[in-house]
């Protein structure tokens, strides 16, 4: 028992921890910049506007006493806050507008082929003259019953389908027959479109 007291201590003397002499007598890194101020500068505030990288020091009341006054957009008019904040939406970075086919370089423009027509420039100048697609006859039918021309769009037939399903729905016809009828075949020909991928 006594000889495990007696390593313990051993062991307790040579990790002592002594006194950080340097920290105590280490200097003030820097003064605040208040002229009467004794403490030290702990807390960075920008110079200016135009120079937010460049700092003025101060201890933390003067600091908070600094931001409390100070005014970003102080001298600056109207026209140009609201420009700032038009360019604080991209992070202040150069943009350019989409379907002009170019973007930035250092030096000016690189030019590219938007040949997929992600930006519409080639929809645009180029409009479909006829269908882009073969059709079979039934799905021609389809579309015919549907009122559609051949080159109609996925959301132009989806769109006509609902259309035309409450239009002849029986509960907006009283019951009609004529309309039940022409509802299954609306059915039908949005089944043939759906089985053939265009709808």
């Amino acid at each position: 028992m006594t000889s495990s007291r007696a390593r313990t201590s051993r062991f307790a003397e040579t990790i002592r921890i002594k006194p950080d002499v340097q920290a105590a007598a280490r200097p003030r890194l820097r003064a605040c910049a208040r002229p009467d101020c004794p403490n030290e500068g702990t807390h960075p505030v920008p110079k200016s506007r135009e120079r937010l990288n460049e700092y003025i020091w101060f201890c933390l009341d003067h600091a908070r006493a600094h931001n409390e006054t100070w005014d970003y957009f102080a001298g600056m008019s109207e026209s140009q806050i609201e420009a700032f904040q038009n360019d604080a939406v991209v992070g202040h970075r150069p943009t350019w507008p989409l379907g002009k086919r170019s973007a930035r370089v250092r030096h000016g423009y690189h030019q590219f082929e938007d040949s997929y027509a992600v930006f519409g420039d080639v929809a645009e100048k180029a409009a479909p003259s006829g269908p882009q697609r073969p059709l079979s006859r039934p799905q021609i039918v389809a579309l015919e019953v549907l009122n559609l021309d051949a080159g109609a769009t996925l959301h132009q037939i989806k769109t006509r389908y609902k259309e035309l399903v409450k239009r002849f729905h029986p509960d907006a016809n009283g019951g009609d027959r004529g309309a039940e009828e022409r509802l299954k075949r609306v059915i039908q020909a949005y089944g043939v479109l759906r089985a053939s991928g265009l709808a």
